[in-house]
């Protein structure tokens, strides 16, 4: 099951999206209560419920403080999978990353040290700094801030919010252009009896 459900915060604040598991665990655990279900049944030998989509904790606080984890990965999708330093982009197994101030320099292995480099940079550049390299970086490294979740969504098979969902009549679906043009176009419009218009 690819099924997701979302966790909120005790003030009916979007936090994560989970595993289903994860928030069947939760729920046993008494940490959190189900909001909303899908129509799929989890059954064991002696229950059977159904698939919470939408939890929400009970008690507590979630941490709303999110932090990109570093690591490689996350280090070429800040640089965009392009070479810091001759600007190539290219696919994952031909980069690497490099320590802009090296190790032997006292350089630390951070965001703001670290840039995506090709192999041929990466062997040019070899332990020395930039200067000494005669190189340039096409954009000093720095650490990224987290995307916020602007919207409440459960990732499943079958779409967003179970349809008729507490959750979804609560929180309201934000009007898409051809529902806020039909709407504009089906408003009786008032004369100002002033202009006439």
């Amino acid at each position: 099951m690819l099924i997701r459900t979302l966790l909120l915060t005790p003030w009916m604040a979007p936090h994560k999206i989970i595993s289903w598991q994860r928030a069947v665990t939760l729920l046993y655990l008494g940490k959190v209560e189900v909001v909303e279900e899908y129509d799929d049944e989890l059954r064991s030998i002696s229950v059977a419920i159904k698939t919470p989509a939408v939890v929400r904790l009970t008690k507590g606080h979630a941490s709303t403080k999110q932090v990109v984890r570093f690591s490689r990965v996350n280090v070429y999708t800040r640089d965009g999978f392009r070479c810091q330093y001759c600007g190539a982009k290219k696919p994952m197994d031909e980069l690497n990353y490099d320590h802009v101030i090296p190790r032997v320099h006292g350089g630390q292995t951070a965001w703001e040290n670290i840039a995506t480099s090709c192999y041929g940079c990466n062997d040019r550049k070899g332990s020395r700094t930039l200067e000494e390299a005669g190189m340039k970086l096409l954009r000093k490294p720095f650490k990224p801030r987290p995307f916020r979740l602007r919207r409440p969504f459960v990732s499943s098979p079958r779409g967003s919010l179970p349809s008729g969902s507490r959750i979804a009549s609560r929180l309201g679906d934000a009007p898409t252009n051809e529902s806020r043009r039909a709407t504009a176009t089906s408003r009786p419009r008032t004369l100002n009896r002033a202009t006439g218009r």
